[in-house]
C-alpha cells in the first residue's frame, strides 16, 4: 500500500495523488497547474492506461482540469464524484477545452508564417466531451466498492457545489487502512452549502492548507457592506463592477443580492438591474437553481420548500452573447455587472472596465483573491493608470474590497477538522499550499494534535504500511527570477494579447448583419495591422 504525489506538492495547484492499493492503481484528482512553477514537476511515471479507477473531489479545473487529456492518453476507467460535480465538470471542461483549441488555432497560424513546428492542444472539446461519459455520479455518506477490497465514501467539503472529502478504505491480506482525501475544505456559513462535515475515521490523512498560515478573522456582514457600497454607488449615478469567478462566487453574490432586494435596502433605486456576464456563470447559475437538493445547506432547501428561488429574483439579467454583453454599458442608469474573470486577465470583465474605471461615480468592488501580476492585483494595489485594449485608463473609480468570503477553511478550521476523528491519524500529509505554508501547517499539526506530519514533494512516495518514505521528490526550487529565455513571451502580456484578440472576434460578430461596405472596410483594416506584424 503506496501513496505518491504528483501535484499541488509545496504548490497551490494542479492536485493529483496516486494511490496503489490491493492491486489497483487510484487517481485522486487530475489537475491542472494554475499560474508559476515553484518546483519543475516531471512527468507522471504511469502509463493513464495503468491508471484503474479516478476519484475527484470537486469540480475546480485545478483539480479537474487535467481528465480530458487522461482520457485521451489511453484512460478507461470510471471517475468516481458526486452528481453536482459531475455537472459543473459538464461544463468547465467543455469551456477548458475550448480555450486550449482557441490558443492552438492562434499559435499554429503564427508557427505556419514562421515555419515553426505545428502546437498541439492539451486536449479538445471532443476528449472532453469523451471524459464525461466515464463519469460515475455517487451520493454523499454512502459507501460504494470499487474492488473487493477497496470501498469509498464522498464527504460534504463545503468548498464548492458538490465538493467532497473522500475516504478510500483498503484490506491487504490482515491489514485494513482508511486514508482520507480532504479535497479542499470549505470556509463556515456560506451561502447555498453546507459547512464541511466530518468523515469518522481516518489511518492516514492527506489535506490542503493553502490558509494553513491564515485565519479568516471576525465574519463580516456581507448583506450589510454590500448594501453601503451599492447605496454610494448608485446615489452617485454609478455603476457597481464585480469580478467574480464564474462558477461558485458569483452565484453567492446572487444569493446576497437576492437578500439586499427582498428586504428594499436600497433606497431610490427600485429594481435595479443586476447582469451576469460570461457565459460559463450564466451555465453554473443554471445548476445552482436545479433540484439538487442533497448539495444545499439547511436554509437553501426551506427557500426552496416555499417556492423561492435562493439565486433569482426581479431585476437578474443572464448575459449569453456577445451582442448582449457589449448593450450592457449602452442601458441608462445605475447597475450592477458581475462578469469574469475574477482577476481581469482576461473575459468579458476588461470591457466593463474599459467603460467604468474612468468614472469616478463608479465602484469596482474585488471580492476574491487576486495574484501578484494581475490586472485586478494592480488595481487594487492603486494603479493610476492601466492599459486595456491598447488604450491607457485612468483609475477614477472607487476601488473597494469584500473581505473575509474565502471558500477556503483557514488554519484554525484545518486543525479542528483534523482533530475530528475518533482516533489521532497515524500521519497528516500536507498538500496544496504554497511552498512556505505547506511546511508551516505540518509544523502546526505536529504542536496542536500531537501526531506525525509531513509535507511531500512532488514525486515523493510513501508505503503507509512500514510507514517509510521511499521516495523524497524533487526538492530542488526553481529560480524565483529566472532570466527570460530568448524570444520566451511575458505570461500576462500573452494572456492580454488572448484578450484582445477575443474582443476582436466579438467585434466582427457584431459586423455580421452590417452593411457590406462597413464589412469590407473593417476586414482591410484587419488585415492591415497583420500585414504590419507579419
Amino acid at each position: 500500500m503506496r501513496i505518491a504525489f504528483y501535484g499541488a506538492a509545496h504548490e497551490v495547484t494542479g492536485s493529483c495523488t496516486v494511490l496503489y492499493a490491493a492491486g489497483k492503481t487510484i487517481m485522486i484528482d487530475c489537475g491542472m497547474e494554475q499560474g508559476p512553477d515553484i518546483y519543475e514537476n516531471g512527468d507522471l511515471p504511469i502509463l493513464p492506461s495503468e491508471i484503474d479507477y479516478l476519484l475527484l473531489t470537486h469540480a475546480h479545473i485545478d483539480h479537474s482540469g487535467k481528465i480530458p487529456a487522461l482520457v485521451a492518453g489511453g484512460f478507461k476507467g470510471h471517475i468516481y464524484t458526486t452528481a453536482a460535480t459531475e455537472r459543473l465538470c459538464q461544463i468547465m471542461l467543455l469551456d477548458s477545452a475550448y480555450i486550449q483549441e482557441f490558443e492552438a488555432r492562434w499559435r499554429n497560424r503564427k508557427a505556419k508564417r514562421s515555419g515553426d513546428e505545428a502546437y498541439t492542444p492539451l486536449y479538445t472539446t471532443s476528449d472532453a466531451q469523451h471524459a464525461m461519459e466515464q463519469f460515475v455520479s455517487c451520493n454523499y455518506d454512502t459507501e460504494y466498492a470499487l474492488a473487493n477490497n477497496i470501498k469509498i465514501t464522498f464527504t460534504d467539503a463545503g468548498h464548492l457545489l458538490g465538493s467532497a472529502s473522500i475516504s478510500v478504505t483498503v484490506t491487504e491480506g490482515d491489514k485494513t487502512e482508511t486514508i482520507v482525501f480532504s479535497g479542499d475544505l470549505g470556509n463556515r456559513r456560506r451561502p447555498l452549502i453546507c459547512d464541511p462535515k466530518q468523515p469518522p475515521h481516518a489511518d492516514y490523512v492527506v489535506i490542503e492548507s493553502t490558509y494553513g498560515n491564515r485565519l479568516h478573522g471576525e465574519r463580516i456582514d456581507y448583506v450589510t457592506q454590500i448594501s453601503r457600497i451599492l447605496q454610494d454607488t448608485f446615489d452617485q449615478g454609478g455603476n457597481l463592477i464585480i469580478p467574480a469567478f464564474a462558477v461558485g462566487r458569483t452565484q453567492e453574490l446572487l444569493y446576497l443580492f437576492r437578500i439586499i432586494k427582498e428586504k428594499n435596502l436600497i433606497k431610490g433605486h427600485a429594481n435595479f438591474p443586476i447582469y451576469v456576464d460570461s457565459p460559463l456563470a450564466v451555465d453554473a447559475t443554471e445548476i445552482y437553481s436545479s433540484n439538487l437538493r442533497e448539495f444545499f445547506d439547511q436554509e437553501t432547501l426551506d427557500l426552496l420548500d416555499i417556492g423561492i428561488n435562493p439565486i433569482g429574483f426581479s431585476g437578474l439579467r443572464l448575459s449569453v452573447t456577445s451582442e448582449d454583453s457589449m448593450a450592457i454599458n449602452k442601458v441608462p442608469g445605475p447597475k450592477v455587472i458581475l462578469s469574469a474573470s475574477g482577476m481581469c486577465e482576461a473575459g468579458r470583465i476588461r470591457h466593463h472596465l474599459k467603460h467604468n474605471l474612468w468614472r469616478k461615480e463608479s465602484t469596482i468592488l474585488f471580492v476574491g483573491y487576486q495574484s501578484e501580476g494581475t490586472l485586478g492585483r494592480a488595481v487594487l494595489e492603486g494603479a493610476e493608470t492601466v492599459k486595456l485594449f491598447g488604450e491607457e485608463i485612468q483609475v477614477n473609480a472607487r476601488i473597494e474590497q469584500l473581505d473575509g468570503i474565502s471558500s477556503h477553511a483557514d488554519r484554525e478550521m484545518l486543525l479542528e477538522w483534523l482533530s475530528g476523528f475518533d482516533k489521532k491519524p497515524k500521519t497528516v500529509f500536507v498538500n496544496h499550499g504554497s511552498d512556505t505554508v505547506c511546511d508551516e501547517f505540518a509544523v502546526a499539526v505536529k504542536e496542536h494534535l500531537a501526531t506525525d506530519a509531513v509535507a511531500p514533494y512532488n514525486g515523493a512516495k510513501y508505503d503507509l504500511i512500514s510507514g517509510i518514505c521511499l521516495e523524497e521528490g524533487n526538492t530542488k526550487r526553481i529560480l524565483k527570477n529566472p532570466p527570460p529565455k530568448k524570444n520566451q513571451r511575458d505570461a500576462s502580456a500573452y494572456r492580454q494579447l488572448l484578450s484582445a484578440v477575443k474582443r476582436l472576434t466579438i467585434v466582427a460578430d457584431s459586423y455580421r448583419h452590417g452593411a457590406n461596405k462597413d464589412i469590407a472596410k473593417f476586414a482591410s483594416q484587419i488585415n492591415s495591422l497583420c500585414d504590419k506584424w507579419d
